[in-house]
């Protein structure tokens, strides 16, 4: 199997480092002009020198913007105003109990993760329409379908996420235009590192560290492990490849495998 996103052109939201500079990778080695965005152009240039490292023939586009914000946004358009493929990445997550969390964050968490994939779909998805020919993918969670206690903020807007997701497939259907969400479980990254430490003992090595996590708030997960990020970008350059043409409003799963998952 071939995937070949030559001509093609990507913008990828926080994708400086973790599961979406791999996502980055991914479509670049597959041929595609990418957009690198985040919120300086220290991390910006750093991630387009490693990709330019690591791909023969890369061929990148600084997005230096917040996309969270209205001014990121207009600058995101202005450094690329027509893509192929679209992939909303940009996410927030911490560890919080339930009764703490406060309007203000519940306010910011849906701007960040949710609001931001709107208004990017909503600028780029007629553009695709009328060309015929388009990809947008969402990046969610497990925490969409399995809330975590301890972030119920974080998994309620990747709910949301999977919504935005099928009723935007909906508003392309017969297009040539597919619209997808992928459900992401716990991967492998400094991220997450940080979080994992937040709910088990910090003197733990990491590989134990990692096992207790899955154990006690994983434990559903039928990999037993952390994700690494490459396995997450596999999925999404098929996803967004010419190959994955009947592929559409889905919600792909890419979390482990979960026992007594709602989902099929």
């Amino acid at each position: 199997m071939r995937i070949d996103l030559s001509g093609r052109t990507a913008l990828v939201t926080g994708s400086t480092q973790g599961i979406v500079l791999a996502i980055a990778r991914g479509l670049a080695t597959a041929g595609a002009r990418v957009g690198i965005n985040g919120r300086s152009e220290g991390s910006v240039g750093r991630a387009l020198d490693e990709l330019a490292r690591d791909v023969e023939g890369f061929e990148g586009v600084p997005v230096v913007a917040d996309v969270a914000t209205d001014d990121g946004f207009a600058a995101a358009v202005d450094a690329l105003p027509d893509v192929d493929v679209l992939v909303n990445n940009l996410g927030i997550f911490e560890s919080r109990p339930a009764l703490e969390i406060t309007d203000a964050e519940w306010r910011r968490y849906f701007e960040v993760n949710v609001l931001a994939a709107v208004r990017l779909i909503r600028h780029h998805l007629p553009r695709m329409t009328a060309r015929g020919w388009g990809r947008v993918l969402d990046v969610a969670s497990d925490s969409a379908v399995v809330i975590p206690a301890e972030m119920i903020h974080y998994g309620a807007s990747k709910t949301a996420l999977l919504a935005v997701s099928r009723g935007f497939a909906k508003a392309a259907a017969g297009t040539g235009v597919t619209v997808n969400s992928v459900i992401a479980g716990p991967t492998h990254t400094g991220g997450v590192e940080d979080f994992v430490y937040q709910l088990v003992d910090r003197d733990l090595p990491w590989d134990e560290a990692q096992r207790e996590f899955m154990l006690k708030h994983r434990p559903q997960s039928l990999l037993q492990r952390l994700i690494e990020p490459e396995e997450i970008a596999n999925l999404v350059t098929y996803l967004a490849s010419p190959l994955a043409s009947a592929t559409t409003g889905g919600a792909v799963r890419v979390d482990g495998g979960y026992v007594d998952s709602i989902l099929p």
